[in-house]
């Protein structure tokens, strides 16, 4: 499982070739080199690889049911699982990923563009917004494979304006949706809608709902 660990171990930014570092080496070379994070190395697609249009990155949250959540305290409780820029870097890490349906509590898997956090306060969501899909238990994991191999593949057609997509586990359901940048922008939206229908292979009365992220953020 990637770094999928529960307690906040401060360590946002680190790639995937830090994982296989000890952890008392890696704290010492974190205090050694705090310009680590500014610094990142880019991630690019390796040898023969097959670039993607965009660079994403996955994160993972968890919160206790209950607490109020403050934008502050969920970003301290969102984790950054790591980056890729190929199909191969992609499945590197998916194949090591618990699916959705298997996961427990209140958990999330977000896939971004690199350089989006998953946030409303983001600049590239800010005036943006969400189809959210509310599914019953069993659906999730295959629903998530489809959105996000859809996403990757670039399949939504909607130029610059899809930022990322996140599937939410919960106790009676679970919540898939997917994030554009324009909310006000209805031709936009509509053929996100309409490509989702078509990747999911929905059923007909599935019920879609948009939601602005100020609408959220209120």
């Amino acid at each position: 499982l990637i770094r999928l660990k529960d307690d906040d171990s401060g360590d946002h930014d680190q790639n995937e070739e830090n994982n296989t570092q000890k952890d008392g080496e890696k704290e010492k070379n974190d205090r050694e080199k705090p310009q680590t994070t500014t610094k990142r190395k880019a991630v690019v697609p390796g040898p023969a690889e097959h670039p993607l249009q965009y660079n994403y990155t996955f994160w993972y949250s968890r919160r206790t049911p209950g607490r109020p959540t403050s934008s502050q305290s969920y970003e301290q409780n969102i984790k950054q699982i790591g980056t890729f820029a190929s199909v191969e870097q992609f499945w590197r890490f998916y194949s090591h990923m618990v699916r959705p349906g298997d996961l427990t509590g209140h958990s999330d898997f977000h896939l971004f563009k690199e350089g989006i956090k998953p946030m409303w306060e983001d600049d590239a969501n800010k005036n943006g917004g969400k189809w959210i899909i509310r599914l019953r238990k069993g659906l999730a994991s295959r629903c998530w494979e489809n959105l996000i191999l859809a996403m990757l593949g670039e399949q939504f057609m909607v130029g610059e304006e899809i930022c990322g997509a996140v599937v939410s586990v919960r106790f009676q359901e679970d919540i898939i949706s997917i994030w554009n940048k324009t909310a006000s922008d209805q031709a936009t939206t509509a053929r996100i809608r309409d490509t989702l229908r078509r990747v999911l292979n929905l059923p007909p009365n599935t019920i879609m709902e948009y939601k602005t992220h100020t609408d959220s953020i209120k």
